[in-house]
C-alpha cells in the first residue's frame, strides 16, 4: 500500500512539473499573441469609439500584464528558477500585480455586461448610461478599486513559505484566508454572478426589442410604408450589436469554466488545513492548485479566439487589414 502511494505521489509530483514547465509556455504564447492582436484590433477608431469595445480593449491590456507577469514566473518555477520564492520583494509585486490585473479584467467584462444591458432597455434613461464616457469612467473606478482592494499583498505575502502550494504564498493562516477568500469572492464568483443576471437581463431586453419591432414593422406594412426596409445603417448596427453580445455570452461561458474551479479551491483551501494532510494528499492539492491555475491563464488568453470566432466579418475583416499592413511594412523595410 505503501509502495502504491509512493508511485502515486510520485506522478503528481511530476505531473505538476510538466504542467508548469511545458503547457504554461503554449498558454503564455498563445495568450500573449491574442492579446497583443486584441489591442491592436481593438485601438482601431472604428471600434474604440464603442462603448462596449472600449471595456474590451482595456481589459486585452489587463489580461496582457496578467500573463506577462503571472505566468512567466511559472515558467520558471517548472526549471526551479523563480525569483520570487525567494526574494520577497519581487515576491509582493509579482502578486500586487497578477491579482489587480485579473481582476481589473474580470471586472471590466462584468462592466461590459451591463453596458450591453443598458444598451437593450427600453427605458431611455438606462440607454443614455451606455456610452462611452461612462464606460471609461466604470474602468477608472475599477482599476482604482482593484488597487485598493490589493494593496494586502505587500503585506500578507512573502517568499520563503512552506506547506502551501507556492513558496511565494500568504505568511499566515489568517493572511491565506483573507487573499484567497477575496480572490475567490470578489475577483472571480461576484463578477460571474453579475455577468449572468445582466446577461439573462439582456436576453429578455433584446426578446422585447424584437417583439415590438415585429409588431412595428407589421403596422409599417399595413399603411403601405417600405422605408423600414431602406436603412441599412441600422441594419448593420443591429448586427454589430448582435455581435457584441454573441461575443459577451460565449465569453461568459468559458470565463465561468475556466475560473470557477480556481474559486472553489481557493475557497476549500480556506476550509482545510494543509498541516493535516498526508504527503500524498499535499501533492494532490498542489497538483490541482497548478491546474486550476492554468485554466484561470488561458481565461485570460481566449478572448481574441472568441472575438475572431464569434465577432463577424467586421472583426475579422480588421484583423485582415492588421495583417496586410504589418505585412507590406515588412516587405517595404527588406
Amino acid at each position: 500500500m505503501s509502495h502504491s502511494n509512493d508511485t502515486l505521489n510520485n506522478w503528481y509530483i511530476n505531473a505538476t512539473i510538466q504542467i508548469n514547465r511545458y503547457f504554461t509556455i503554449i498558454v503564455f504564447c498563445f495568450g500573449t499573441i491574442g492579446n497583443i492582436l486584441n489591442i491592436l484590433i481593438l485601438s482601431q477608431r472604428s471600434f474604440r469609439s464603442n462603448s462596449c469595445t472600449w471595456l474590451f480593449l482595456i481589459s486585452s491590456y489587463a489580461n496582457l500584464i496578467s500573463i506577462l507577469f503571472g505566468l512567466t514566473t511559472r515558467i520558471k518555477s517548472g526549471w526551479n528558477y523563480d525569483f520570487t520564492y525567494t526574494n520577497r520583494h519581487l515576491c509582493k509585486i509579482r502578486a500586487f500585480i497578477v491579482f489587480t490585473s485579473r481582476t481589473i479584467a474580470f471586472w471590466l467584462i462584468t462592466l461590459a455586461t451591463i453596458n450591453r444591458w443598458a444598451s437593450s432597455c427600453v427605458n431611455v434613461n438606462y440607454r443614455r448610461m451606455s456610452t462611452l464616457k461612462r464606460s471609461q469612467q466604470g474602468t477608472i473606478i475599477i482599476i482604482l478599486i482593484s488597487f485598493l482592494l490589493y494593496l494586502q499583498m505587500f503585506y500578507c505575502y512573502d517568499a520563503n513559505q512552506i506547506n502551501v502550494p507556492l513558496q511565494c504564498y500568504g505568511k499566515s493562516i489568517l493572511c491565506r484566508h483573507l487573499t484567497d477568500l477575496t480572490y475567490g469572492f470578489i475577483s472571480i464568483l461576484c463578477p460571474l454572478l453579475f455577468m449572468f443576471i445582466f446577461g439573462i437581463m439582456t436576453i429578455l431586453n433584446v426578446r422585447q426589442s424584437q417583439r415590438r419591432t415585429s409588431n412595428f414593422i407589421l403596422k409599417t406594412i399595413i399603411q403601405n410604408n417600405p422605408r423600414i426596409f431602406d436603412d441599412q445603417h441600422k441594419r448593420l448596427k443591429k448586427k454589430s450589436e448582435h455581435n457584441l453580445l454573441l461575443i459577451l455570452f460565449i465569453q461568459i461561458l468559458l470565463l465561468t469554466l475556466l475560473t470557477l474551479p480556481q474559486a472553489i479551491q481557493k475557497i476549500y483551501s480556506t476550509i482545510i488545513q494543509k498541516n493535516s494532510l498526508n504527503s500524498l494528499d499535499k501533492t494532490i492539492h498542489d497538483f490541482i492548485y497548478s491546474f486550476v491555475l492554468l485554466l484561470s491563464f488561458i481565461a485570460n488568453g481566449i478572448p481574441f479566439y472568441i472575438y475572431t470566432l464569434c465577432g463577424g466579418i467586421i472583426f475579422r475583416r480588421a484583423l485582415y487589414d492588421l495583417v496586410n499592413m504589418i505585412k507590406n511594412r515588412v516587405i517595404c523595410q527588406s
